[in-house]
């Protein structure tokens, strides 16, 4: 194990001695809110440091067994406990490193995603309504619930922009590097020439703010109208003035939602949404400057940024941020994406380690 990485562990050992110290005391325990603060903290300190106990138990099993190595009669037991303890500190210390890494406290939200398309006309909003099912599609194999908040569709199919709401375990930490540039090549149903088009989409995911947030929005600041919504959706639609689109006048920002039944439940989800888009761009204000300063793989979630093609001659998806090539292109559009996301799960925690690891040294 690094050197960096067991002075780090260390502490966790020593401030698990500091909390348990803490949370016996009196005043500690009258003060609801401080008492859950070090609670939760006190948890997330037992789990590394219980780690890391197991770590240094099976460092020093190690030690025994080859020291028993040299006595003929315990060489093979020794051989076998030998190997255990040597696979067993590979997967610890991999363990260990993951629960060293910061975390992000939007990664255990639900998300919003918007997918908006870009250049390539029909084809483009064609392609939209493509990564709209195969995002949907993931998402039941991951048992989250996908509502539509907002859909603006094309004549040929398909979207001009579509905004869905994903609810579940994890939502925003899985899918939030999918932010950016997806293009598409591939032979359009329109093109009687059988000649390729090129064709991209712009994808945004965002942590849905916590509820109580969206009201933190200066009624001052919105303009709110209301109007008829619009395509299919029943008898409901085109009766009343339902649908309704705000607008945040410091920035321009603009969110609508025509989905719900009534005017009070589509002004608070696009309210939602625009409080999300608002907090994004922050977000993405803020991923620049960071960016500009360390030129990460994963990006900073631009939506110019070009992350990913997928060319349907080849049967190819290319992640051009990990340089990541897959032959199975018809079955991540059917929702297969484990293998894009795990990938960039990784790439982004060894660039957190990196980053620690300099941290330390520097």
């Amino acid at each position: 194990m690094k050197p960096f990485l067991r002075s780090q562990l260390e502490r966790y050992a020593q401030r698990l001695g500091e909390l348990d110290f803490l949370l016996s005391r009196e005043d500690i325990m009258s003060d609801m809110a401080q008492y859950r603060r070090i609670s939760v903290e006190h948890a997330e300190v037992t789990q590394v440091a219980g780690r890391y106990a197991r770590y240094q138990q099976r460092e020093a099993d190690l030690a025994g067994a080859r020291e028993m190595l040299a006595d003929p009669d315990m060489a093979e037991m020794a051989q076998e406990e030998l190997t255990g303890a040597e696979a067993e500190l590979v997967q610890l210390e991999d363990e260990l490193q993951r629960l060293l890494l910061p975390k992000d406290p939007d990664d255990a939200r639900n998300a919003f995603v918007e997918i908006r398309a870009g250049t390539g006309g029909d084809e483009s909003a064609l392609f939209a309504g493509d990564l709209t099912r195969m995002y949907t599609r993931y998402a039941a194999t991951q048992g989250w619930k996908v509502e539509v908040m907002s859909a603006n569709e094309s004549e040929l199919g398909g979207y001009k922009e579509i905004v869905l709401r994903v609810e579940g375990d994890h939502v925003y930490g899985a899918l939030k590097f999918e932010s950016g540039g997806h293009r598409v090549q591939r032979v359009p149903a329109t093109e009687t020439q059988g000649r390729i088009h090129t064709s991209a989409c712009t994808v945004a995911v965002m942590p849905e703010p916590d509820e109580h947030q969206a009201i933190t929005l200066n009624p001052a600041d919105l303009r709110i109208d209301t109007f008829r919504a619009s395509g299919a959706g029943g008898q409901h639609i085109n009766k009343t003035d339902s649908a309704v689109r705000v607008v945040h006048l410091p920035t321009g920002i603009v969110a609508e939602c025509q989905d719900g039944r009534s005017q009070h439940s589509n002004k608070a989800k696009a309210l939602q949404v625009l409080q999300a888009r608002i907090q994004e761009k922050e977000r993405s204000e803020r991923a620049a400057k960071e960016a500009a300063l360390r030129k990460g793989l994963i990006g900073s979630g631009d939506r110019s940024d070009r992350i990913r093609t997928y060319n349907f001659p080849q049967g190819r998806l290319t992640d051009h941020r990990i340089n990541l090539t897959l032959y199975k292109l018809l079955y991540v559009m059917e929702g297969d994406l484990g293998d894009v996301l795990q990938a960039l799960a990784h790439a982004r925690e060894a660039e957190q380690l990196e980053e620690l690891e300099m941290g330390a040294t520097g």
